[in-house]
């Protein structure tokens, strides 16, 4: 500490930073932050929110050294403790995050967002069971955390564990999992009671993927007697409708007929009850545009090597890939030897990453059909001409596996639940095969695994 004296009241100066800081004025408070460690370089407190601010403002570098001299310090800092254990698994440094979490329960064993937190770590560390006893921990202190509820039932889903992964995903509509809540005067149908003569609304509440694998339950609603509304964005409306004749198909946000009972898709395996052993899995479920197919046939012409449909991003805006363990995106630099193949390559997706852009132009042998591609029907004749499809876990997986055309599916370290563990097939889809990433951020021996795969199947 300097012996100079400051020119204004230490106390005032920091609670008015933290004024600002809680306010979101991050630049002002970080001003008052430093002018402070002027005097009182030493000063723990403030290190440790200057830390927490730089990170917010994305200098993780910068933050993480400030929050290992904070500790350095004085190591009895649960909230510092905490903080660095969320970077350093953002960082994929899964075993000194939970170091780090350890050291923070140690000082606060209540604290049940550093358990939520160490049992996503484990997660992805595979150690599976002590993750669910870490989220059972958290809810041995808060009975009614949804988050810990929700991490605990994907865990259970992943292992395969279905009856208790189905309960507790449930408790997603409460940490705002499964997006928005709607409220209706009819009851919500989880299989208790009959639905024989009965009108059943269902709609989508998460991604475009979801509905597709998830709407194989709908003819079991109908097979109990159930009248069928299904609720759906205009790009699955044309798909939706060939799945069942009797089926009403409405776009989202459109008047609704009456009904007696409502569910929401993803919780149709709860309503019947879904176990490995019962996964509804007859395929195809959707069926194909016969018009459609012909013009993708015309256009195409006739086929002089094996085609082969491709996806190695997703959307933008997924959250998910905020997680390098379960990223699913591959940077299609890392693919360019397989487009070095002697196949008929067409890409699948209709966005681009910018990253990407400039990129796909320099690869020849890859046809692009973005602009063709106006909603699912259409991508599903396309899939119907290729002889194998090759993707992330994206909406067009669940599109080919649903139409049961042959798949290879590139997963992240840390799989979607939907694909558990270790396999490399599916029990939601026959026709998919899973190519899984081994090393975390290393698409490497994923790439070299395609790559074998698709010389043999095709004798290139």
């Amino acid at each position: 500490m300097r012996a100079k004296k400051p020119p204004f009241e230490p106390d005032k100066i920091y609670q008015h930073a933290l004024y600002l800081h809680n306010e979101g004025k991050l630049k002002e408070a970080e001003g008052l932050y430093k002018m402070l460690l002027d005097f009182f370089p030493d000063q723990v407190e403030v290190i440790s929110a200057l830390a927490a601010l730089l990170l917010q403002l994305g200098q993780q570098e910068k933050g993480i050294a400030l929050l290992k001299k904070s500790l350095s310090l004085n190591p009895l800092q649960p909230s510092a403790l905490f903080n660095l254990g969320i970077e350093l698994q953002k960082q994929t440094l899964l075993e000194e995050a939970l170091q780090r979490y350890d050291q923070a329960l140690a000082l606060n064993p209540k604290d049940i967002n550093v358990l939520i937190n160490r049992g996503n770590t484990l997660k992805d560390l595979k150690q599976y069971r002590d993750a669910i006893s870490s989220f059972e921990r958290a809810l041995s202190i808060q009975p009614s955390s949804a988050s810990a509820h929700w991490n605990k039932a994907l865990t259970h889903l992943l292992i395969g564990e279905y009856e208790q992964g189905w309960r507790e995903y449930e408790w997603g509509w409460e940490c705002g999992e499964r997006g928005r809540v709607r409220k209706f005067t009819q009851p919500v149908w989880l299989g208790e009671e009959s639905i024989s003569g009965k009108t059943i609304f269902v709609y989508r509440e998460q991604g475009l993927g979801d509905l597709i694998q998830f709407s194989r339950y709908l003819p079991l609603l109908e097979k109990q007697g159930a009248q069928v509304i299904l609720e759906a964005p205009a790009s699955l409306i044309s798909l939706m409708r060939s799945i069942s004749k009797t089926i009403i198909v409405l776009e989202d946000n459109q008047p609704l007929p009456y009904f007696d009972f409502v569910c929401p898709v993803m919780s149709l395996p709860l309503a019947f009850k879904t176990t490995i052993d019962s996964i509804p899995a007859e395929v195809p479920y959707v069926t194909i545009n016969q018009d459609k197919k012909k013009v993708w046939r015309e256009k195409l012409g006739v086929k002089t090597k094996p085609r082969v449909g491709v996806v190695w991003s997703g959307s933008m805006t997924n959250k998910i890939d905020l997680n390098p363990c379960a990223r699913r995106n591959i940077p299609l630099e890392q693919l360019k030897t397989i487009f070095e193949l002697p196949l008929e390559f067409h890409a699948l997706q209709k966005e681009f990453r910018p990253e990407d852009e400039a990129l796909i132009v320099g690869i020849k042998n890859i046809q692009l059909h973005q602009y063709e591609l106006h909603d699912f029907s259409d991508t599903a004749a396309l899939i119907q001409e290729m002889d194998l499809i090759v993707s992330v876990c994206t909406s067009v997986t669940h599109l080919a596996g649903s139409l049961n055309q042959p798949a290879w599916v590139l997963l992240p370290y840390s799989a979607d639940y939907r694909w558990m563990l270790n396999a490399n097939d599916s029990k939601w889809y026959p026709s998919i095969k899973l190519i899984r990433q081994t090393k975390i951020n290393d698409h490497t021996g994923q790439v070299k695994e395609l790559l074998k795969g698709l010389k043999a199947k095709f004798s290139v």
